[in-house]
């Protein structure tokens, strides 16, 4: 399974002002995996300790964490040679042990010469407790999502698809109307099974989608158990009722985040470090709002208005027990939660190419889904589930900003009139 990140991994590794590398994200989105396999294919060995389930190693980080001792310590728990520029050093689960995350500043500070590479799940939450301290601008730090459609595409073998979904997207003119419709058919198929690995592994495998529900609803469990291990009891009962409260609040026609969803009085005092902590796990994503189309975006955010995806549209299938025979039918189905799914799917798209998100509004008479700024990129995007593609939202926000470009995405091939680009949902990733 190729994963994007690789290439991220390489240009660290070939870095002459190389430092100690965090790779961050949710819980069972292939970092260990990306770690090992980076390893095998671009160093002559590697040492692998997981600081979880090694509580002896983790003791013995509270000895010394001077990197030459450090190095001698994992040569010996391996029982391999560790050689500067030849060997990887990979610390799992690395928010297992505060002092060995602040070993990598004295890596980057006195042996430079050495790889280290470190994963983490709940690095975020971590950091955020007390005791933690982390090692800023001692580490290079890359955060991996779950697969993308077009790592999904990859790994089902469709790159002749790909390559041409790249080729009508740089032309601006439609595919093939047969490639068109099986592009249609991998998204809603990709809708169910998401992009965690363990999902898309299994489908690529062999796997039918009625088998996927299971995997993951496993992985959601690994959430929950996450909330419980890693949080006081009564955090750990508000951290759970907000991410329960997700596909409730994705269901309203307004779906900003509103607190009375999660309890009747519930307030952002209440709950607000609550969705601090699932943000930072990993496990759902912020969109937030500006009610300009200024830029920076993010000068211009109202940081009391928010929406919350799940960080996998998998999961959020999965979870809302939504038939998949909805789903696979596409733009025949009026299903109305196939809205909320289609924007989150896009959030997950975004998320994964590095875009901060943001939505638009205008005194509730006018949202736009997302508005996405990256240098001179400025983009305003309205998602749409199925054919209809009619766009008063985002034709009022760039007819008020006239310096933003359109798209729309939906069900529908290649094109565009008036400004706006037509894109359809599976080309999302050639942004």
């Amino acid at each position: 399974m190729k994963r994007k990140i690789e290439a991220e991994l390489l240009r660290w590794k070939q870095s002459p002002e190389r430092q100690p590398l965090i790779l961050d994200g949710a819980r069972q989105v292939g970092k260990t995996y990306s770690l090992l396999k980076f390893a095998n294919e671009h160093y002559k060995n590697h040492v692998h300790v997981n600081l979880d389930i090694n509580s002896r190693l983790r003791a013995l980080f509270m000895d010394d964490i001077e990197s030459g001792y450090v190095v001698k310590l994992l040569e010996a728990e391996a029982q391999e040679r560790i050689l500067p520029e030849e060997t990887l050093i990979i610390l799992d689960e690395i928010q297992a042990s505060p002092r060995a995350l602040a070993a990598l500043k004295y890596f980057c500070e006195d042996r430079p010469e050495y790889h280290v590479a470190a994963a983490g799940s709940l690095l975020g939450v971590a950091v955020n407790r007390e005791s933690y301290s982390f090692p800023v601008g001692k580490v290079k730090t890359l955060r991996l999502f779950p697969l993308d459609f077009e790592e999904y595409l990859a790994a089902r073998g469709e790159f002749f698809l790909i390559e041409e979904i790249k080729k009508a997207a740089a032309s601006g003119g439609p595919l093939a109307e047969t490639l068109h419709l099986r592009a249609v058919g991998l998204y809603l198929e990709y809708l169910i099974i998401g992009g965690m690995p363990a999902a898309v592994n299994a489908v690529a495998n062999g796997a039918g989608l009625r088998e996927i529900p299971e995997l993951q609803a496993e992985i959601m469990d690994h959430y929950l158990a996450d909330m419980a291990k890693y949080a006081t009891p009564t955090e750990s009962v508000r951290i759970r009722a907000c991410y329960e409260s997700l596909p409730a609040q994705l269901a309203k026609e307004n779906r900003k985040f509103q607190y009375k969803v999660v309890q009747k009085g519930g307030s952002a005092a209440l709950f607000g470090a609550s969705i601090d902590w699932l943000r930072f796990a990993g496990v759902v994503l912020k969109c937030q709002l500006t009610e300009q189309g200024r830029v920076p975006i993010v000068a211009y955010a109202d940081l009391s208005a928010f929406k919350l995806y799940f960080s996998d549209v998998g999961l959020l299938t999965m979870k809302t027990q939504l038939p998949h025979s909805l789903i696979l039918s596409g733009a025949r189905s009026e299903n109305a939660f196939l809205g909320p799914l289609a924007e989150n799917y896009v959030a997950q798209q975004l998320a994964a190419q590095g875009y901060d998100l943001f939505y638009w509004a205008s005194n509730g008479r006018a949202e736009l889904d997302f508005v996405i700024q990256s240098r001179e990129k400025m983009l305003a995007i309205e998602v749409k589930k199925g054919l209809h593609t009619r766009s008063k939202s985002l034709n009022a926000f760039l007819s008020r900003y006239p310096g933003w470009a359109g798209a729309r995405l939906s069900l529908k091939n290649f094109g565009g009139s008036g400004g706006v680009r037509a894109i359809p949902l599976y080309a999302l990733f050639c942004l």
